[in-house]
């Protein structure tokens, strides 16, 4: 018995470990973009070849994984397949990207800390979620959202005293002819990103709400995965190609573009987003939203570790407080599961019974 619960209790787990990890890849994807928009790298074109090479990488998948089992693909599949691509992918990456060229990374970033909160009212509108106030794990899972994304709002706007934890002599924004200066962003850049954050952050919603009816439609992740990530990058290149028609804009070479994207095609938009759509399938689209603030933390780490960027007490605090929201909604999902299973277990009985 004891055995029975504690491999039932390691399953549980399973999800939050593998979203963990999906931040702490983003997280490097957000350092790698840092460094590529100051060696002048389009991020439109960076989105067309994210998209080309997690394409690349996700069709072999699909085909290996799900050559037995894959379901019939109709032209609802395909449709909701190009929305996927175009909110959780395409027009994601752009509005991103090009929020991240006008603005700064610390507020794109808090931008997508309000994901959590814009999914939960989208999953609310759709029938995707339950409020359930009366209950505790109702309860519990608004609280905690509103936590964690007040800890994320406080890493952004309180800093409090500077910490000095390690010295580190690592700084990736100097090359060895000296500091990469970065690209200098005037009030009017500032005001055109705002819109561009904000749709970022509402395009990613709309993803995890149309990946949770992919998913119900079309259940076979690695080629859904697969059909988004073909969809977004014919969506990205097009696009590309009407902005940036220069050569000298898509020639990659063995610099930091090409590490860039090449791991963020593969890992961030080939391997994670597989991830994701598994993690939405077993727990749904609130549970692999919430753990979005995580990224702001690992990001300010790794900032403070490699770009010698300043650590401060509002981090610390705002830490504390997303760890501790994240942890109401995943023992909130949690406990909904176990009153999911008890019902079906006693409508089987049920059933039973009278036969």
């Amino acid at each position: 018995m004891k055995w029975i619960i504690c491999k039932n209790s390691l399953k549980a787990l399973i999800p939050v470990v593998l979203m963990v990890f999906c931040q702490i890849g983003y997280a490097a994807v957000n350092i790698m973009y840092k460094l590529a928009i100051n060696d002048g790298m389009s991020m439109r074109v960076a989105a067309a070849y994210r998209l080309c090479f997690a394409a690349a990488f996700t069709i072999p998948l699909a085909i290996i994984f799900d050559r037995k089992e894959r379901p019939k693909i109709t032209w609802k599949v395909l449709y909701m397949a190009f929305l996927c691509g175009l909110f959780g992918g395409s027009l994601l990456l752009n509005l991103y990207g090009l929020g991240l060229t006008l603005t700064s990374a610390t507020f794109m970033l808090s931008m997508l800390n309000l994901v959590p909160g814009v999914t939960f009212i989208m999953a609310i509108s759709f029938g995707l979620e339950k409020l359930n106030w009366r209950l505790a794990e109702g309860k519990a899972k608004i609280i905690g959202t509103i936590i964690s994304i007040g800890g994320a709002m406080l890493m952004i706007f309180y800093k409090g005293v500077e910490i000095n934890i390690w010295n580190s002599n690592i700084n990736l924004m100097h090359d060895q002819n000296g500091i990469v200066e970065p690209i200098p962003v005037n009030f009017s850049s500032k005001l055109l990103g705002v819109p561009c954050g904000i749709g970022s952050c509402c395009s990613f919603s709309l993803w995890l709400i149309i990946q949770t009816k992919l998913n119900e439609e079309y259940p076979s992740h690695h080629s859904s995965t697969a059909l988004m990530s073909t969809m977004g990058a014919i969506q990205s290149i097009v696009l590309a190609l009407c902005v940036d028609r220069e050569w000298s804009k898509w020639k990659l070479g063995y610099d930091i573009r090409l590490l860039t994207i090449v791991y963020s095609g593969v890992i961030a938009s080939g391997l994670l987003i597989v991830v994701i759509a598994w993690c939405i399938k077993i727990r749904g689209p609130l549970f692999a939203s919430v753990f979005n603030p995580l990224q702001l933390l690992l990001v300010a780490i790794s900032a403070y570790l490699l770009l010698d960027e300043k650590l401060y007490l509002g981090s610390v605090f705002g830490a504390v407080l997303i760890v501790c929201g994240i942890y109401a909604v995943i023992w909130s999902t949690s406990k909904e599961m176990e009153n999911k299973k008890k019902l079906l277990s006693l409508e089987t009985n049920i059933k039973s019974e009278k036969v």
